[in-house]
């Protein structure tokens, strides 16, 4: 007979070890799963329909100080290459402020929010009028517009990203706002 020692018909019999389960950090937990712009209804005569931009996980873009940043690994760069967008997790040597990447709801088009949100007041109201509500929402404006005195380019006060896209309902409530839509930087796509 042959006699093999428990231990080791444990070890040979056993079910094999399940290996560790690691979650990846979500380096952009402060930004919302999803970012609705428009509203669904009657505008004038025309039908205006809302849009989701949905967080996708494994992608982030690098914000650099100055367009045309060699970004070595990209694949997109946007705005003349001020924004490029990889895959992956971030390094912690990224040099440039990070955001997360989205995506639109009805494809699979990449979208990088900016920092800067468009609002558009009703046509009689002129944007400087409301300089003091827009301050008091924790934003300023960024860049008015001479040919539309009612709409406007904001940013936030702390100059965050996610600071400008965390208080658009707050631009939302302000009277008189007919729309409020933060800039989101896809591909551009031949037609």
């Amino acid at each position: 007979m042959f006699y093999f020692p428990v231990e080791y018909f444990l070890q040979v019999y056993s079910l094999p070890l399940i290996g560790e389960v690691r979650f990846q950090k979500d380096y952009f937990s402060e930004y919302p799963e999803q970012i609705r712009v428009g509203s669904d209804g009657y505008d004038g005569l025309r039908l205006r329909t809302a849009v989701s931009y949905i967080r996708k996980p494994g992608y982030y873009a690098v914000h650099y100080n100055q367009p045309g940043t060699v970004a070595i690994g990209a694949i997109l760069r946007l705005n003349d290459g001020a924004i490029a967008v990889f895959s992956g997790e971030p390094n912690q040597s990224e040099q440039g402020i990070l955001s997360p990447v989205y995506t639109l709801e009805s494809n699979a088009s990449l979208a990088v929010p900016t920092g800067l949100i468009f609002i558009r007041f009703a046509e009689s109201v002129d944007v400087e009028s409301q300089r003091e509500v827009i301050n008091q929402a924790g934003y300023e404006v960024a860049q008015s517009l001479s040919y539309a005195p009612h709409t406007a380019w904001l940013r936030a006060k702390s100059g965050k990203i996610v600071d400008a896209i965390a208080g658009i309902s707050q631009l939302e409530a302000i009277a008189n706002v007919k729309s409020v839509e933060p800039q989101m930087l896809m591909e551009r796509g031949l037609r």
